[in-house]
């Protein structure tokens, strides 16, 4: 397979990436693309409506591709002997011990039956140890008493980050930990949760916060400088928007929640982030891991870790499970790309068939679980300049 990013294919792209931005669109965007050594960047646009232009190094919040550098985080301290993926999480977070689970999803709080059994490490990194986000709870007409409960509760764990309002990670686990599960552990694929408790559990398994696991074991060796869960820096920070029938309207400013350090550091949706930093990621799992995971850990985030009877209840959207599976983290395609989308604005795609990175960092709002169809374009002309 060449290695190469055709130069028409690259105009191309930028020709597409220009169609999308403008101040009802898409203000700014960063388009990467990398294929082996090769690395062309699109910077278009402002950091807000009427503001200053987007740079290749602008910071954007990352909200969902926060869970794939949260499951590499975990696996490193499995490597170092204090996780293990079977044991039951209990020893470090016995808050959510003795689990119960609800009769009905949308039930009464208080109709519950035991836990056949304990949730483990895996069952976060694979979003099913019975907790988290499905579909069905979206279209009821009324909220159910679990969803109503994890509001009163703050846990931010059923719409879009929530860094402002989540208490301390502490109270936050004490707090998931006295609502009772959706479902048995390892049964089904729940959307989002799993990686807000991989945060906690690694937090108590190194004994320090989790934003310091991730620096030490994630961001200091792959150069990742200015990935965090906050950023002083708020000149490069773009401005959150969310887009309505009329306009764009303001979501977060860059001196706001994101412009200091949150009580809980959100291992699902918390994190800031550039184009380099986050190709700096792809390239160690495309790598097969090093410096900070091994080649098995490389070899597990990348590839199903489902089985077919948890699957078979969906995930987000009945076509869910059609094309893709859930490696640790992330989506893994049926063709063997993996990646995960930030539903603030962000995509980031990694192909090891072409040895391909196609990371698109915007800041408007997905309206949809579908990936907006600026990411969708982008992505097809990086793929068209392979040829």
């Amino acid at each position: 397979m060449g290695t190469g990013l055709s130069v028409t294919g690259l105009q191309d792209l930028r020709t597409v990436a220009e169609g999308h931005v403008g101040n009802t669109l898409v203000p700014g965007l960063v388009a990467l693309v990398a294929r082996g050594e090769q690395v062309h960047v699109e910077a278009l646009g402002t950091l807000a409506v009427g503001g200053t232009p987007v740079a290749r190094d602008s910071i954007f919040r990352i909200a969902s591709t926060t869970k794939p550098i949260t499951a590499a985080a975990t696996l490193a301290l499995v490597a170092e002997g204090l996780v293990d993926l079977d044991e039951p999480v209990d020893r470090l977070l016995p808050e959510l011990a003795e689990r119960k689970v609800l009769v009905r999803m949308d039930g009464p709080l208080e109709e519950t039956t035991p836990a056949t059994r304990g949730v483990t490490a895996r069952d976060l990194l694979t979003f099913t140890f019975g907790f988290g986000m499905v579909t069905q709870m979206f279209a009821s007409p009324t909220p159910w008493p679990i969803v109503a409960a994890a509001e009163e509760l703050h846990l931010g764990t059923f719409g879009p980050p929530e860094p402002q309002v989540q208490p301390d990670s502490d109270t936050w686990i004490g707090n998931l930990g006295s609502l009772p599960l959706l479902a048995q552990p390892g049964e089904r694929w729940m959307y989002n949760t799993g990686a807000q408790v991989l945060g906690g559990l690694a937090a108590r398994a190194a004994g320090e916060p989790f934003g310091d696991v991730l620096r030490t074991r994630i961001f200091e060796p792959l150069g990742m400088a200015d990935t965090g869960f906050w950023t002083a820096q708020t000149q490069r920070l773009a401005t959150a928007y969310r887009p309505t029938r009329e306009a764009l309207v303001v979501w977060d400013e860059p001196d706001g929640t994101w412009s200091h350090p949150p009580a809980f550091a959100d291992g699902a949706a918390g994190l800031v982030s550039t184009a380099d930093d986050l190709l700096a990621f792809a390239r160690m799992l495309l790598r097969g891991g090093g410096p900070v995971l091994s080649a098995e850990a490389a070899r597990a985030m990348t590839s199903d870790q489902l089985t077919p009877a948890q699957k078979a209840h969906g995930g987000l959207g009945p076509d869910f499970f059609n094309a893709r599976s859930w490696a640790f983290g992330q989506s893994v395609l049926h063709s063997g790309a993996y990646g995960w989308d930030g539903g603030l604005g962000t995509s980031w795609l990694v192909d090891p068939t072409y040895d391909l990175v196609v990371i698109v960092l915007t800041q408007r709002m997905f309206e949809t679980a579908q990936t907006p169809p600026v990411h969708r374009d982008i992505q097809g002309a990086a793929y068209a300049a392979l040829r």
